[in-house]
């Protein structure tokens, strides 16, 4: 697998230090959310407020229980990471810790974020959204 294709958008829509206070530049960036990327069946939804990552809207929402964790951390673990859980579960590289993915449940809507540099950033994606659906916590099938 790639990485994710997003990456170029995602840059599309940030402002270096010199257009940040250019009220035009934001409304010709804010045009490109109009028409959004959708990657392995899942709409790019949003980027993440501190991190920056691509944020894809789960088709489910994700309650968490023992099932759910275990399938999270067999993901995980077939992609060489560790979870970590805070506020909400981060995925992070055994080898020096990078977060390469985070899930966030809410209410009303579940989303996956993943770093779009990351290597194998799509298949975690779809790995993910495996492996959380309702009903479907099994080890994840990786080549």
């Amino acid at each position: 697998m790639t990485k994710l294709t997003v990456g170029p958008y995602v840059a599309s829509l940030k402002a270096g230090p010199t257009l940040v206070r250019d009220r035009q530049a934001f409304l010709e960036r804010a045009r490109l959310r109009d028409d959004v990327p959708v990657v392995a069946g899942l709409p790019l939804i949003g980027l993440g407020g501190s991190c920056g990552k691509p944020a894809f809207l789960l088709p489910y929402l994700v309650t968490w229980t023992n099932a759910t964790t275990l399938a999270l951390e067999a993901v995980a673990e077939a992609f060489d990471c560790f979870v970590e859980y805070g506020a909400y579960p981060h995925l992070k590289l055994n080898d020096g810790g990078q977060e390469v993915a985070a899930v966030q449940d809410w209410s009303t809507l579940a989303m996956v974020f993943v770093r779009p540099g990351y290597e194998r950033g799509e298949e975690l994606l779809m790995e993910l959204r495996d492996a959380l659906a309702p009903g479907a916590q099994r080890p994840p099938q990786i080549p």
